[in-house]
């Protein structure tokens, strides 16, 4: 469960989800209703959101880069270091809200169930790695990966990630699904089938519902 926010800190809002899900289009539609409100929200993504960060997510996602399971987690737990400290715990702190398309629960997910790492260590290493941060909500858009592959290909070549296939996919989705119904406090799930503005409406209806201040 997420730690109660600190009056006058912005809102940490991830998004999660199997790739081709939508959860860029539906953080930056979340974005466009924040600062039509005269709220400020900075939109950031895992692993990225800094200079070390982009560098560490060219080499994860490039399909030539063979590396151990073990490796992978580690470099996605220094990006994440990085990202929390330079950019979204300096911005919650000044009051922006911060969207961001990924973050632990995709370690936990795809690392620790999909590539069986041991959850503990995870758990422990990400929690050092993140200084204790957690989202105040996250959005899990949920679709079958065989619906998703379509959305894919419409992208352009398939990362490292997107490469491991559908059995891989399935175990993806699958402990995704398993993690929202542990922390049903903090993660919704969408069905990410449905029309983006069908999407959206549920985004910021439990948005209004979870943080009242910002309507």
């Amino acid at each position: 469960m997420a730690k109660e926010r600190p009056a006058g800190r912005g809102f940490f809002i991830t998004f999660e989800g199997g790739d081709g899900a939508g959860k860029t289009t539906q953080i930056k539609l979340l974005s466009e209703y924040f600062r039509s409100a005269g709220q400020t929200a900075i939109v950031t993504r895992e692993p990225g959101g800094t200079p070390v960060g982009e560098s560490i997510r060219a080499l994860l996602l490039d399909p030539s880069s063979a590396m151990l399971p073990r490796t992978e987690a580690l470099l996605y737990l220094a990006a994440r270091a990085e990202h929390v400290e330079r950019v979204i715990k300096p911005a919650l702190a000044v009051g922006s809200h911060v969207l961001c398309d990924r973050f632990s629960d995709s370690t936990h997910v795809y690392q620790g169930i999909a590539r069986g790492l041991d959850a503990g260590a995870l758990l422990r290493l990400d929690a050092w790695a993140a200084d204790g941060l957690t989202p105040d909500i996250t959005f899990l858009l949920d679709a079958p990966p065989e619906c998703l592959s379509g959305r894919r290909r419409k992208r352009g070549g398939p990362d490292r990630m997107e490469e491991e296939g559908l059995t891989f996919q399935r175990a993806v989705r699958a402990g995704f699904l398993s993690l929202a119904a542990q922390n049903t406090n903090r993660i919704l799930v969408i069905d990410a089938r449905q029309s983006i503005d069908k999407i959206q409406t549920a985004v910021r209806f439990h948005i209004k519902d979870k943080f009242p201040e910002s309507k």
